[in-house]
């Protein structure tokens, strides 16, 4: 295959509150000759499956953050897993699985060989699908979060939102393997998806937030009020779960999916927590932070995810759409919660692939 056609997705405006599909991105074709224009230490990568993640819609503001935004023009960002089609570096073969940020496109070439980790699932029953969900980058979020900024103790009360989502549902779980005698509450968007958390996942209680009497259940699952409450919606829910914080509670500020949509002065500006004086009288500590911080800690959460997943301590969902064309539509379905678990693309089909030998 020496000239392969590359399909690609382009970020082409910003979006000023919700994502516009048609003014935000433009399909776009290259083509990428494999011998000529993979140099020396260069590696060629085929897409299996691209991540959709919540935070891709900050990227995509022109404004101070963790990382710079999308330049408008480029290829959208995207972590992805693929398999190497062609290499003229040393440390990676032709065959070989391997994750990094590939954006939305079918093939990824890295000219140094940057950029490119080989990921090697450490037992038998894992698969490709846990990499990106059970063993990705929203469980190693969801590890730091709740080890690191929650400090579980034996006996906390615990509630997540965002719980039937690919970090909320880890993070529940999580919080289980890491403290005795929890009581874990999920806050999720449907009843289908409450019935989830509690009946597959192990969550103690769940509660639909579009339900009317979502503010009384919650009041009802923690009369001893929230030791850690895992934010991923800021919020509505974010301001009752403050109302409730426990004496020297703590708020993990993760995400808040509510809020990303929101712009200032736009119709829908972001909301703040009016309840944050609570956090005062109760000597509780909300903190956020970004899972890059703890980049070199990372072979531990994945160790330790690795073997939970494997005794069945925890359990991944997936949400799997087909086709590079459908990641627009699909990043916006997860804002409208249509997801269950970890949304992502399947850009190829890895069983027609060829393996590495080992």
């Amino acid at each position: 295959m020496p000239t392969i056609a590359n399909n690609q997705i382009l970020f082409v405006q910003r979006p000023a509150g919700q994502i516009e599909i048609t003014k935000t991105f433009k399909a776009n074709r290259t083509t990428i000759d494999t011998e000529k224009d993979v140099p020396d230490g260069g590696i060629l990568v085929q897409n299996l499956l691209l991540s959709l993640d919540p935070a891709m819609r900050g990227w995509m503001n022109d404004a101070r953050s963790y990382i710079a935004p999308i330049k408008i023009g480029d290829v959208m960002r995207g972590g992805g897993i693929g398999r190497v089609v062609a290499s003229k570096n040393p440390k990676i073969k032709v065959g070989d699985l391997v994750e990094g940020m590939f954006c939305w496109q079918e093939y990824f070439l890295s000219p140094d060989g940057k950029g490119i980790n080989v990921l090697r699932l450490p037992h038998p029953k894992l698969r490709i699908e846990d990499a990106m969900g059970s063993l990705g980058m929203t469980a190693l979020t969801a590890y730091f979060g709740i080890l690191d900024v929650g400090r579980p103790k034996d006996g906390d009360v615990i509630v997540v939102s965002g719980a039937a989502g690919a970090t909320g549902m880890m993070a529940g779980q999580i919080a289980k393997c890491l403290a005795k005698n929890v009581t874990v509450i999920g806050i999720a968007g449907s009843d289908s998806k409450c019935k989830i958390l509690v009946d597959e996942l192990g969550f103690d209680k769940a509660i639909n937030y579009k339900s009317p009497d979502w503010r009384q259940k919650l009041k009802e699952y923690t009369p001893k009020f929230i030791d850690l409450y895992f934010d991923n919606t800021g919020g509505p829910i974010l301001e009752e779960c403050l109302r409730r914080i426990a004496t020297y509670g703590r708020v993990v500020l993760c995400g808040a999916i509510s809020q990303y949509n929101s712009a200032p002065g736009s119709s829908t500006p972001p909301v703040g927590p009016a309840s944050y004086i609570n956090l005062i009288s109760q000597r509780g500590r909300m903190e956020g932070f970004i899972v890059f911080d703890y980049q070199k800690r990372y072979p531990e959460a994945y160790s330790k995810l690795s073997q939970w997943v494997v005794e069945g301590k925890i359990k991944g969902k997936e949400t799997v759409v087909k086709g590079l064309s459908n990641a627009p539509e699909a990043l916006l379905a997860l804002f409208d919660g249509m997801n269950i678990g970890k949304m992502m693309v399947q850009v190829a089909d890895d069983s027609q692939m060829p393996k590495a030998k080992l």
